[in-house]
């Protein structure tokens, strides 16, 4: 259930979230000049800098000006929409708007940003996060590719009798793409918590036994929508701290948006680099 006392229209269980999200992308269009996306990309933590060294960004807009788009409640999310022109003359929907469960307002918003970007025609979703490390050879500002997730939200953006296969959800040919690009990234699996509190060094020993080595608050319901959506998905961690028990100090979230901000310039250029082969 939603926080906020406004109304919302994703917030009526009557309405049909595709409905929304369709009407978004023809927003979207009529705000950007831009009638078709081929790709999407969701910029988390750290990784903002990308857009401007993709390509040419021929229009941002606040996502607020998008039906179903709330505005951001964590720094280092910009709160805008932007379309960039690729040097392949394909184009590019960022998002920099992200909606966390943590934020209470239901998961149909949670996954309404790439719902909109299916909507806008885009067939490859790229997802990416600052998250937690639980292998002890990662470092703070390192990138890693998603191999896998742990859904432990106890939740779903599918509703009712909606059945997704979720096998290969972040595609091994993008993934093999990206090692082509710098052949030394690693992967491994995302847990998605609920948060917003820092998991307990104990939840991250349950996170690393049951199969984990990233933790995180977001990625995970937006891959399962994307999938339903049929796009290809690719799916990236900055590694912003060793996560609780496995880091020895206190986790702050000033430390996070400092790692965000320190590996910045990097994360843009192989994000950037990756988007130049698809």
């Amino acid at each position: 259930m939603s926080t906020q006392t406004e109304s919302h229209p994703l917030d009526d269980p009557a309405t049909d979230p595709f409905a929304i999200a369709a009407l978004a992308a023809e927003q979207i269009a009529e705000l950007t000049g831009v009638d078709h996306h081929d790709m999407a990309l969701t910029l988390g933590s750290g990784w903002g800098s990308a857009a401007s060294l993709m390509g040419e960004t021929t229009a941002t807009i606040p996502a607020t000006d998008v039906i179903g788009f709330s505005k951001p409640a964590l720094e280092g999310h910009v709160g805008t929409l932007s379309s960039v022109l690729l040097p392949t003359g394909k184009r590019a929907l960022i998002i920099g708007a992200r909606t966390h469960y943590y934020e209470g307002h239901g998961v149909r918003r949670v996954v309404h940003s790439v719902r909109t970007a299916a909507a806008t025609g885009a067939t490859t979703m790229i997802l990416t996060n600052g998250a937690g490390g639980i292998r002890e050879t990662w470092t703070p500002g390192q990138p890693v590719l998603i191999s896998d997730h742990i859904n432990l939200t106890a939740d779903s953006p599918l509703e009712g009798a909606t059945f997704i296969d979720l096998t290969d959800l972040y595609s091994k040919r993008l993934r093999d793409l990206a090692r082509s690009v710098d052949g030394s990234l690693d992967e491994g699996v995302y847990c998605q918590f609920r948060g917003p509190h820092y998991e307990t060094p104990a939840e991250v020993q349950m996170a690393k036994t049951i199969g984990g080595h990233i933790v995180g608050m977001s990625t995970a319901l937006e891959a399962i929508a994307a999938r339903q959506a049929g796009m290809e998905i690719l799916g990236l961690s900055l590694i912003t701290n060793l996560a609780a028990g496995i880091q020895k100090s206190a986790l702050s979230h000033e430390e996070v948006v400092q790692a965000g901000k320190d590996a910045g310039p990097a994360l843009g250029a192989l994000l950037a680099a990756i988007v130049a082969q698809l």
